[in-house]
């Protein structure tokens, strides 16, 4: 949730915007995408997403190891796997 207001007003030019949201074929179209991807890749993501843990959890460079990851993980993959070494942050509302 974005709770920033800009001290200039700025509501209107949001007023107008229209919602635009996914057919439940699109939606089903993307989890099948993201399957497949998850298929092809999974005798590679276990290392992978090992590796981003470590440096993670080593105080690494958690950037460079990500743009290796995503060649063959998913997205949810790697939050996981970040969720196992740092945990899950919960904002304060």
């Amino acid at each position: 949730m974005n709770t920033f207001l800009s001290p200039n007003g700025g509501l209107e030019e949001h007023r107008g915007a229209e919602l635009i949201r996914s057919t439940d074929q699109e939606k089903d179209d993307q989890v099948a995408a993201v399957r497949a991807f998850q298929g092809r890749n999974a005798d590679r993501a276990p290392a992978a997403l090992e590796r981003l843990r470590t440096v993670a959890s080593g105080g690494g460079n958690v950037f460079a190891e990500l743009m290796e990851s995503v060649k063959v993980c998913s997205l949810g993959q790697i939050t996981r796997a970040l969720y196992q070494v740092g945990g899950q942050y919960r904002r304060n509302m």
